[in-house]
Formats: structure tokens, C-alpha cells, sequence
């Protein structure tokens, strides 16, 4: 039923320089690197893009910036990233004059909220902006967990143009798939890097990947065989970029969880030459030279660099 987006929609990484400020020609080599990559669009103010850590004047100037390397290539979808309705609405309107085709929106956070608290922010959001919303269901930041139920009440009542779940609960990503499966208008993406091809077979319209940062060919590949009833292709292609996936193990727990899976794309970015510095937005660590050289083997192995 998808009519609006699909396909590949990386979250994009925010380089820094060493001294910690935005590298804005990193930041316009990572866009390039993955538009000639194949993708169909740029997720931009990401749980990937280091969004909660971004000062207002660095979210704007990254914005600016992809929308300027971009020259309406493909659509920009942009999280409008505040805690609750009326900041979000601000959050959006910003993004949405800075460029943006779609918004990305979470539930509330830090507010303490429920499905009927999260449906009016949602409804709210929708009456206050004219462009389309995507609801972003990640759990791990919000410590909410979208209802399906509401989800697709939503979708069918054109309050949202789809889903980004980055929820990890693959058995709830089906059940959504299968009740929305007759709602038209209504685009479903998985941001699980290592199960693409299963959320693709299971009817899902797309992919936000982080790793897509660093194989954006790769992804499309995938897309591109799955696209075409090819699903043996898919899942070899499936397979090397779980193999890929293996960099953000690469600091066995000397970093968090956080800084460990956006260092490793960072890093790696960094070791193909695409972006200056693998820094890291503070308080965060960025990975040392031992991470480094072990996540150069893996894109060896896998003929990325």
C-alpha cells in the first residue's frame, strides 16, 4: 500500500572535529557518500545523528548543511527531537523551514505519559504542521512502547504517515505489519540492521539503518533483491552486513552502549577516508587506535576499504 516513501533511509552520522565543533565538509562527504550509494532518502536529526546531545544552533546547522549537499536528491526525513507536544511543534516548524519533507516524532519523554496521553500528542502534532509524520517507536529512549493498536488508528486516520521502529520487539514489528497491512498511505521501516530481510519479506516498506552510514550499497543491494522476489540475494546480502555489523562490537564494553555502536560507524567512516574524525559528542568517549585497527579488519574482510 506504500505510496509515499520507501526504500533505504539512512540515519546520518554527525561528524565533529577533534575539537569537539561540526564538521561540516565531513558531514557533506558522509551525504554524498550516500546518495552514490543508492539510497532513497536521509533520516537527519537521528537517535544516530547524535541528536539529543546537538546544541539548537548545531541541530540547524546540520540540518542546513545535508539540505544543501542534498539539493533535493531525496527526501529529507528530520526528527523534530523534544520531550513533549508544544516543544515538539517548535521543534518542527524549525525543521520543516530548514528543509525538511517529513518529521520523525517520538512519544513523550522524561514527561511521564500513556496511550491516550500519546495519542493526543500525536493528533496535536498532526493538526499543527502540514507535513507528514512519522511515529518513531525506540523504546530504549523513551521508555515507552507503542501500542499497535494506536499505531495503526493513526495510520488510518491519516495522523501519521508511517512508522520508524527501532523497538528491537520483532514479534510486535510483525503484528503491526499484518493490522496495517490494508492501510494505504502507511510506511512501515525497520532501523534493525541484521533482520532486513525478513522485515522486507514480511511486507515492510523499508529500512533506517545506521549501518547504512557505512554501506549504503550494500543496504540498497539488499533492498534492490528483495524488490525483485530475489530473497536467496537478499539474505547473502543480509549475511555480509551482519558480518559488517560485528564493528560495533569492536569496544567490548569500554564505552556505552551508545557510544559504541555510533563510534563504531564513525570510526569505520573514518578509516574509509569519508569523515576527519571518529569524536564523539561529549560526554561520550570515541574509540581508541586497538578499536580502530579492529574494526578496519572487519571492512577489509568485507572489501569496504
Amino acid at each position: 500500500m506504500s505510496t509515499q516513501f520507501q526504500g533505504v533511509i539512512p540515519p546520518v552520522v554527525t561528524p565533529r572535529h577533534a575539537d569537539g565543533s561540526i564538521d561540516t565538509a565531513s558531514l557533506k562527504n558522509v551525504t554524498k557518500h550516500l546518495l552514490d550509494g543508492g539510497v532513497s532518502g536521509l533520516f537527519v536529526l537521528g537517535s544516530s545523528g547524535e541528536v539529543p546531545y546537538l546544541t539548537n544552533v548545531e541541530r540547524e546547522l546540520v540540518v542546513s548543511t545535508i539540505a544543501d549537499a542534498n539539493a533535493g536528491a531525496v527526501p529529507l526525513i528530520v526528527g523534530a527531537n523534544e520531550q513533549t507536544t508544544n516543544r515538539v511543534i517548535e521543534e518542527a516548524k524549525k525543521v520543516i523551514d530548514l528543509g525538511a519533507d517529513a518529521i520523525v516524532v517520538t512519544s513523550m519523554y522524561y514527561a511521564i505519559g500513556n496511550a491516550a496521553e500519546t495519542e493526543t500528542h500525536f493528533r496535536d502534532i498532526h493538526a499543527a504542521v502540514e507535513t507528514p509524520i512519522f511515529a518513531y517507536d525506540v523504546p530504549v529512549r523513551t521508555h515507552f512502547k507503542l501500542p499497535t493498536d494506536l499505531l495503526v488508528r493513526l495510520g488510518r486516520d491519516g495522523v501519521i504517515a508511517g512508522v520508524k521502529d527501532s523497538s528491537g520487539d520483532d514479534v510486535s514489528f510483525r503484528q503491526l505489519l499484518l493490522a496495517a497491512k490494508d492501510v494505504p498511505n502507511f510506511d512501515i521501516f525497520t532501523g534493525h540492521e541484521v533482520v532486513v530481510d525478513g522485515a522486507l519479506l514480511g511486507g515492510a516498506q523499508g529500512v533506517v539503518p545506521g549501518l547504512g552510514n557505512v554501506d549504503p550499497a550494500g543496504y540498497r543491494r539488499l533492498f534492490d533483491a528483495a524488490a525483485a522476489g530475489d530473497w536467496a540475494g537478499a539474505a547473502r546480502e543480509q549475511d555480509r552486513l551482519a558480518d559488517v555489523f560485528e564493528i560495533v562490537y569492536a569496544p567490548n564494553g569500554r564505552v556505552s552502549g551508545g557510544a559504541a555502536g555510533l563510534g563504531a560507524f564513525k570510526t569505520a567512516l573514518q578509516v574509509m577516508g569519508i569523515i576527519e574524525s571518529n569524536t564523539m559528542s561529549v560526554p561520550m568517549l570515541s574509540l581508541n587506535d586497538a578499536e580502530t585497527s579492529a574494526i578496519r579488519g572487519i571492512l577489509e574482510r568485507n572489501g569496504l576499504v
